[in-house]
């Protein structure tokens, strides 16, 4: 009998083994893997991948208020592993699951004023939930527009379009190397994903049959859980809108999606002590009459961040309406000027 039973614990030892080794390899093989070195062996895209028609079980989706990124419009998708769904956060970024791929193309309409003459797509990133954390990607489309390519370091190319003004604007169009983008997509020391939120996600979208509210989309399709009523859920106003909210409103949530990804408790920015986030209260920490921490060349020798009904003596709109590499704001993601987001800041300063 204890043969036997030394014999029965050696089969269950041996069975265990073989469960635990397949665990490892299973792990072993969701480990990050070398990432694409073109953009069109991923499949995201139907037949000629500059049409930027999304595959089957790529869901297009925009965002109420988006990051200001010189100019550049931008396409948006989610890919998600089969079978999983995003999880719902009432203030978070939404919850993905390991495998999901968030997709954003950047490009310039050839006229601002006349979208049906065609586009030039700059680059396209890609955020990887790997098990080990969100791996960033930078892929620039080459000039045939056929194809983008990885490139880990970055690059610029120029761009020539004519804006909504009728105006000829020509420059160098900027490309973050790995290391920029996890300067923008930090918190606590991780890349995490900064526009995939409900307040950003409340809205309609044209699927192709017609605009349907994007959060309800997702329901339908069963991706994402945990969604309570949506009539219930915070709407980000359109920061160009005045139709969408007040001017808080508009000025708060351009400040959210531009500045708060560093600018608050957990981001590269937070010893600062100036939280720019949409749900905070305390103006002081939102910059109203709020000394900053560190003086120099980006406070322009202004005394507050925020400066009540005074913005030309706040240094928020100063770091705004700057190029300078050492004082403008954001650090990274844009060279030029949003002259209409900053007519925006200066309007809501002045009605502080």
């Amino acid at each position: 009998m204890l043969a036997n039973s030394f014999k029965n614990f050696g089969t269950i030892f041996g069975y265990c083994l073989i469960i635990l080794s397949t665990i490892f390899l299973f792990s072993f093989l969701q480990k990050s893997e070398k990432p694409k070195e073109k953009l069109s062996e991923y499949g995201f895209f139907k037949d000629n991948i500059s049409s930027q028609t999304p595959a089957a079980d790529i869901i297009p989706y925009t965002l109420n208020t988006p990051l200001f990124s010189d100019y550049a419009e931008k396409l948006r998708f989610i890919k998600l592993p089969t079978g999983q769904k995003i999880n719902y956060q009432e203030k978070e970024v939404f919850g993905f699951p390991v495998g999901s791929i968030i997709i954003k193309t950047f490009y310039f309409p050839i006229d601002f004023r006349k979208p049906e003459l065609g586009r030039k797509l700059m680059e396209t990133r890609l955020l990887i939930h790997e098990p080990e954390g969100w791996k960033a990607l930078e892929y620039i489309w080459n000039d045939e527009q056929t194809d983008a390519y990885l490139e880990i370091t970055g690059g610029n190319k120029p761009i020539e379009y004519t804006d909504l003004n009728g105006k000829v604007q020509a420059r160098n169009y900027l490309m973050p190397n790995q290391n920029q983008c996890k300067s923008c997509h930090n918190r606590d020391e991780q890349i995490v994903p900064i526009g995939p939120t409900a307040r950003q996600i409340n809205r309609d979208f044209d699927f192709g049959n017609g605009n349907v509210n994007q959060l309800a989309y997702f329901q339908k399709l069963s991706i994402i859980s945990d969604l309570p009523e949506i009539s219930s859920i915070t709407k980000a106003a359109v920061w160009s809108d005045p139709n969408s909210g007040t001017l808080n409103d508009r000025a708060r949530i351009w400040l959210d999606i531009n500045c708060a990804h560093c600018h608050n408790e957990h981001g590269p920015a937070k010893t600062s002590g100036l939280n720019l986030g949409v749900f905070e209260t305390d103006l002081s920490k939102l910059g109203v009459n709020k000394t900053p921490v560190a003086a120099g060349r980006g406070s322009g020798n202004k005394i507050y961040d925020i400066f009540p009904g005074k913005p030309d003596k706040s240094i928020l709109l100063y770091r705004l309406q700057s190029t300078d590499p050492g004082i403008l704001m954001p650090e990274t993601g844009r060279t030029v000027v949003h002259h209409e987001s900053v007519a925006l800041i200066k309007e809501w300063i002045k009605s502080l």
